[in-house]
């Protein structure tokens, strides 16, 4: 058999014995059994391993499964999509993968990567010369009037169409106090002026560069680098709803789904990390400078993707926050976090960041606290992104169809201690001097070209404020 007819599997090969033991050892003795047959070609028993796998997974709280299973799953879809592979089903051979990806640990998910780039080099051969003429994405709308390819700003959008916009949104909407907006503001500026007071601003002409700015309006460059992957979404109004749930669907069946608005059920690629699974749309995008602000690393980049009145109901996060508009509008308002007893938080450990107010359907005689509080907002434009500070409520709504990047760049859960640790801070100017205490921490970063000098010294036994005998 050709090597082209056989998806390669090396970490599979070299790693299946010791994750057979670690297996075993907490009790998936079957799952060994199937998984030593389906790797000499038994394919009932690949299925049968992934379905004990899967079994697994969904047998407590997520949190609480043991990785080992995890990398169980991994193994048992490599082994089925090794198959599929052999008998040319390239389709099934990524929807396999990618639950693998989704689903599975991180043994194996090398192979689960190259596999999926090995099947589809051989679906895209087939699929180029059937792509669609029209292949703008179509941007439905809540109503037609946001539509408007004039409409550029919000003081136009409020000017012309106020009336019409605001009985789409919640009560008071665009009538307090209008989110500021900045255009191609510098580091230093976004650190002093908004990220170490902890204030919201809209941030323009920040991401012409991306290519993701023309291409993700493009339904056949969409299809074709991701249309037969599988992906997450959630069917409901959102997650706060009884008849909220989630589905696995291709790429494709998503996107035919939100252009035909066929259903009162709004479909929704929320909050997924669609970057990590799907390397060319990871390239279509470039982190700002600003999310290195204060010196942390990236811990999420998110992608949302959905139709017109597509809602994320008032919540707050404990994270820096950049919202990255690039494709259609969204509304946006905003809360600060000292204003949280009046936005009824929800007293459950897993909601508690959520308000229990619906904004679109709200009760004054239930929570009559929030009705006289003050807040932000604004209209998200397409090429704009917006500042969030950590726990500042948000509730978002679609006024298009609209596809958006969330870059999230602090997990205080990780270090906890040190978030609520008093400290001092400053902007040391050209020509100034900083004196640094011995054994006191410190952080630094040049906010622009810089050139500094250190002098370190250690000081005698006789120097005022030493120790004395």
């Amino acid at each position: 058999m050709a090597n082209d007819d056989v998806l390669p599997t090396p970490l599979l090969d070299s790693e299946s014995h010791a994750l057979l033991q670690s297996i075993t050892e907490e009790g998936g003795y079957a799952y060994a059994r199937m998984s030593t047959r389906a790797a000499l070609g038994d394919t009932r028993a690949a299925e049968a391993a992934r379905e004990m796998a899967w079994e697994q997974l969904h047998s407590g709280p997520w949190n609480s499964v043991l990785p080992v299973w995890r990398d169980a799953y991994s193994m048992a879809c490599l082994h089925v999509a090794k198959w599929c592979y052999v008998n040319g089903e390239y389709k099934e051979v990524i929807r396999v993968l990618d639950m693998g990806l989704i689903m599975g640990g991180s043994v194996l998910r090398k192979d689960l990567e190259d596999g999926i780039v090995k099947a589809m080099e051989r679906v895209r051969v087939s699929d180029e010369s059937n792509e669609s003429k029209n292949s703008v994405l179509t941007r439905r709308n809540d109503v037609d009037l946001v539509e408007q390819e004039d409409c550029k700003n919000v003081h136009h959008l409020i000017g012309h169409h106020a009336q019409t916009v605001r009985q789409i949104l919640p009560k008071n909407s665009l009538s307090c106090k209008i989110v500021g907006k900045r255009s191609a503001l510098s580091l230093e500026e976004f650190m002093c002026d908004y990220f170490l007071p902890g204030s919201p601003v809209l941030l323009s002409d920040s991401m012409t560069h991306w290519p993701a700015t023309t291409k993700w309006n493009d339904l056949n460059y969409l299809k074709r680098v991701a249309g037969y992957r599988t992906v997450p979404v959630e069917v409901g109004k959102n997650y706060l709803c009884t008849d909220w749930k989630q589905e696995m669907l291709t790429f494709s069946e998503f996107l035919e789904r939100i252009q035909s608005n066929s259903s009162d059920v709004p479909t929704y690629l929320a909050q997924h990390p669609l970057f990590d699974q799907i390397q060319e749309l990871r390239n279509d995008i470039v982190i700002p400078d600003y999310c290195f602000a204060g010196g942390t690393e990236m811990k999420s980049v998110n992608a949302w993707f959905g139709p017109a009145g597509t809602v994320t109901p008032l919540h707050h996060d404990p994270h820096h926050n950049i919202l990255a508009q690039v494709v259609g509008k969204k509304y946006v308002r905003l809360y600060p976090a000292s204003l949280s007893e009046e936005l009824y938080p929800h007293s459950e450990s897993m909601l508690k960041n959520s308000s229990q107010v619906d904004l679109d359907n709200m009760d004054p005689n239930e929570f009559p606290k929030i009705q006289n509080v003050e807040f932000l907002d604004c209209i998200l434009e397409e090429g704009e992104m917006l500042y969030i500070p950590p726990k500042w409520w948000h509730y978002v709504r679609s006024l298009t169809t609209s596809l958006s990047v969330d870059l999230d760049n602090m997990d205080p859960n990780e270090f906890p201690k040190i978030q609520n640790v008093e400290f001092l801070d400053c902007i040391l100017e050209e020509g100034e001097m900083l004196y640094i205490p011995p054994k006191w921490w410190h952080y630094v970063r040049s906010l622009t070209t810089s050139l500094s000098v250190s002098f370190w010294w250690s000081a005698s036994s006789s120097s005022p404020g030493s120790p004395t005998s």
